[in-house]
Formats: structure tokens, sequence, C-alpha cells
């Protein structure tokens, strides 16, 4: 099948229904069903879109056969299903990139639709149950070619040039993660985050539905892929440039209609107009750390995937919120007009730090959001769900338009991800180390927050010269002392803010600390969300 497309793209003139002739009989044996001739481009995705916007959502879950409802076939019974390696999209043609397939059914009960382009011409991919090992299940025979696949892994030569490793995985809803080199799968990212922690109405989960995967030529960089995304409220086509490396760069390019409220389906109708639209979402887990409030009885030092939220805002301020979980649920938001980036961050990287030989915190990725464009006036979200174990993804981040676009008013937005541990990137040199809290020992109603800076602008000050912690909180607390200090050990500063919080306040609490010197920013400035017992 490789050698026709190859003849397809270099010899143009040739005609097409001999070939389409020659391909035909070559898909009955294969996973293509039919080829057609078609440019696959953003706007041919739109337009598909925009198509499907004018009708009311239907969700894929009805082409789901029976046997793979979650009903029949549970989590051990998943497991015996397995990809054969061997049948790799790609893999025996010695591409740069290889696609395996993950099986529907269990949790996964809304397939895809899936396609592969090259040049000008797009062809579906057909399930195929060759593709799978079953094991002891009897369910071989049940599943049509026209079921389609729960998602999709993509395996590139990422950490060694003669093997393919996994580079990233699109699988449930809108989500996916990607990897670098040397990193284990730790946060998410997904498509759209619609009313994402509104305490009046329910979130809105998108799905991508269609995949047209590109197929890559000998000496690519870069795999080419796009998608439908559709929901209840709205449709989207997406176009992503995958780069694997040290960190791994996806460019992603988005093109959303929101549905005339006529065009809801009627078991939606009583739903409110979206309140958010959450763009570039990260999901994360944060169990516990320094930064905790609560403890938990676990033999590890610190249980999470990031521990923080950084933003670059507008004016060149740079923030650094440190996640929590914190015993009810907090929805925290800052005005982020135009902003220039955020992430959810893993900033300890350690082995020591966690002492998991398990799950390998110290190695997962930090992921970097870079607008791309004049995104405009909007706020930044940051959602902190109430866990008691790691294995609930309880953090969310996204930026929300203020303006909102008009049904059916083409809403395009562009951005980078980074998948990184910061060996090649800096996007905060002069930051925050570790958060600390507790009660001081003088004043048990006041919150003591142990802050540490390094940097290296607090490197090079002169001997004897000594930064000032710049302190503040919101009118419901009040500073009651902030102090200074060299930590003599690795030359960082640490920075003692004490707070008192008002008497009978029960409302969650401020709180911003930078280093400056003479008037100039040392460092990013920590912020901080405390909320009363």
């Amino acid at each position: 099948m490789g050698a026709l497309w190859y003849l397809l793209g270099g010899m143009r003139r040739v005609s097409c229904l001999v070939l389409l002739s020659l391909i035909v009989l070559d898909c009955a044996k294969s996973a293509f069903a039919r080829v057609e001739p078609a440019e696959v481009t953003l706007d041919y995705v739109a337009k598909r879109a925009e198509e499907r916007a004018h009708k009311p959502f239907k969700s894929p879950k009805g082409n789901l056969p029976e046997v793979l409802r979650a009903d029949q076939l549970d989590y051990d019974k998943y497991r015996e299903v397995r990809f054969r390696h061997e049948q790799a999209l790609w893999g025996a043609e010695g591409l740069p990139f290889q696609v395996e397939f993950f099986h529907p059914g269990y949790l996964y009960q809304e397939p895809v639709r899936i396609n592969e382009f090259s040049y000008n011409y797009v062809q579906p991919v057909r399930f195929v149950q060759d593709f799978f090992d079953y094991g002891k299940l009897k369910i071989k025979k049940q599943i049509p070619p026209t079921t389609g696949y729960a998602g999709f892994r993509i395996l590139a030569p990422l950490n060694q040039a003669d093997k393919f490793d996994e580079l990233g995985a699109f699988l449930g809803a809108s989500y996916f993660r990607l990897l670098g080199k040397g990193q284990h799968y730790g946060e998410s990212a997904r498509g759209l985050a619609l009313d994402c922690g509104e305490p009046d109405r329910s979130e809105e989960f998108p799905i991508f539905t269609d995949w047209w995967l590109g197929k890559p030529q000998a000496g690519d960089q870069d795999l080419h892929l796009f998608a439908i995304l559709d929901s209840v409220s709205c449709t989207g086509a997406y176009e992503f440039h995958i780069r694997p490396g040290e960190s791994t760069v996806a460019e992603i390019e988005a093109i959303i209609f929101l549905r005339e409220q006529d065009k809801i389906r009627a078991a939606d109708r009583d739903r409110k107009p979206l309140l958010t639209i959450g763009m570039a979402p990260l999901t994360s887990m944060f169990w516990f750390g320094k930064s905790s409030g609560r403890k938990f009885d676990d033999y590890r030092p610190e249980v999470h995937d990031s521990d923080g939220l950084l933003m670059r805002m507008e004016n060149g301020e740079t923030l650094w919120r440190p996640l929590n979980n914190a015993s009810v649920m907090r929805h925290q938001k800052f005005v982020a007009d135009n902003i220039k980036g955020f992430g959810l961050l893993q900033r300890d990287r350690d082995f020591a730090d966690y002492q998991d030989i398990f799950n390998l915190y110290h190695a997962v990725p930090s992921v970097w959001v870079e607008p791309r464009g004049h995104w405009g006036e909007g706020e930044m979200h940051l959602l902190e769900l109430s866990t008691h174990y790691e294995g609930l993804d309880n953090v969310v981040a996204f930026w929300d338009p203020k303006l909102k676009p008009k049904p059916m008013q083409p809403f395009r937005f562009g951005y980078t991800l980074y998948w990184t541990r910061e060996t090649d990137r800096k996007l905060s040199p002069n930051k925050v180390v570790a958060t600390r809290i507790g009660a001081d020992s003088r004043n048990p109603q006041w919150r003591q927050f142990v802050i540490d800076f390094a940097g290296p602008k607090l490197a090079i000050l002169p001997e004897g010269a000594v930064p000032e912690a710049i302190a503040s909180c919101s009118e419901n607390g009040r500073i009651v002392e902030s102090q200074i200090f060299r930590i003599p050990s690795n030359s960082n500063w640490r920075a003692i803010v004490k707070m008192e919080p008002k008497s009978e306040n029960k409302d969650p609490i401020d709180l911003r600390c930078t280093l400056q010197k003479g008037g100039e920013v040392l460092t990013e400035t920590w912020t901080y969300h405390w909320s009363p017992p």
C-alpha cells in the first residue's frame, strides 16, 4: 500500500482510474476501506466541523457494538486485549513515525473514526480485528470493521535512533499526552474545557471524533495531524504539528463553531449558555508536597505530577502559584489579558524528592503553553479538586476569553505546547524553588509561609547585599512580619512571611511575595490562595 501512495504522489499524470482500481484491490486485504482525492488542510476539516455544527450533537456511543459496552467488557476483560506491535501503521515502511491503535470498549465508549492522508488523497482506516490479540476473549467475530478505534498512540525514535518509543497518546474525550526525551507520562492536555469548575452547572466534555493522520515521508521531523472536536455546545477543527525532541513541541491551530440554540439537542436545551471556554487546558495531579496543609499517611515525601502554575503576564510579570490539595474545591481566577504563556510545571526533579521507584514523578514533563497571536482580554483559571489518593487528576488550568464568539462565528486561535523538563528551556530562571506552610510558634493564629528563591540574579548579588521581601495579602488578612535570609548550604534566599487572618474570616486569602533590590525585581512573584481550616 505504501508503494501505491508513493506512486500517487509522484506520478500525478497517470490515469487516476487505473491507480484507483489497483488501490481498491489492495484495500480489500488491508485496513484501508477506500481512497478519495482530497487535499487535507485545516480549512478542509473546518468545513466538516461547520457542517456538523448545523445539526445537534450525536454521540458516537451509538456506533459501539453491544459486546464492547462497559457491562459486557469490564476492566479485567479489557486488559486481555493487546495491539500487535507488528501491525503498527507505517511500521513496515521504514518511516520516522508509527501509529498503534487502542481498542474500543470498557471506559472508551465513543469510537473514533481514523483516516490517513498523503499528498492529495485521503482514505479511512477500518477497524481490523487482526490488529489485536484478544487472549482468552471470544469476541473477535462480533466487531464490524466500521466500529472505529478508541484512540491511538504515536511511536518515534525518541530516546535512541534505532528504537521506537512511545511519543504520545490521544485517548478519551479530547485528552492527549506527549513525551520528550527521557520523560515519563504525567499531566495531560485537552482540546477544550467547557464550563469547568462552575458551581451552577455541570462541565461539558468535548470529544475528538474524527482524525486525519498525515503519512510521513522519510526524513520528516514532525508528524502532521488533524481532528474534529464535537460537543453539545460546539464543534471545532484542530491541526497538530508534533516534533519530538529533548522538549517535544506541538504546534496547534484551532477553529471553533458554537452551535445555535435551536441546534442544541432537545435533551440539552435547558443548559445555560457557556460561561467559560477553556483554551489550551491542562490537567494534572497534586496529592501532597512541600506546600501541603494536609498531611497523608504515606512513606513518600511528595506525590504529584505538577507542583505549580506558572503564568507570564503581558506586562512582563511572571507569577508562580504553588499547587495545593485543600479539603474543598478551590477555583481561582487571574486577570490575564493577552497572556504570554502559562503552564503546569514540575520543579522538583530529584528522585529523593519523591522516593518512588514505580511512579517516576521526577521524570514527568512540565507543559508550557505559548499563545500565538493576540488572545485579547481574558482570565487565567486554576481549579483544584480535593482528593485522598494519587489516582485522580484533580488540577485543571486554562485561559478563558472575555469576549465569547457568537454562534456559528468562526473562532480561530493558535498556540504551542512544550512538553519539557526545562533542561533545554529556561521558562523562569529566577524562581521559587520551595513553599512550606505552618503555624507560627509564637501565635497559632498566624500562618507562616516559608518561600525559597533561587536564580542568577540572586547568585550575583555582592557580598553583604540583602534583597528585600515585598509581601502583601488581600483585605481579609494582614502581613504581620516578613524576613529574608540567605541559606548557607546552597546560597538560595528564604523569605519568611507571617500572615494573620481577620477574626471570623472564612474566605480564602490571596498572598504575594517577590524579592527586590533597589527597585529592581529579582524574582518571579510568588502568589498563594490560602483557605482557612
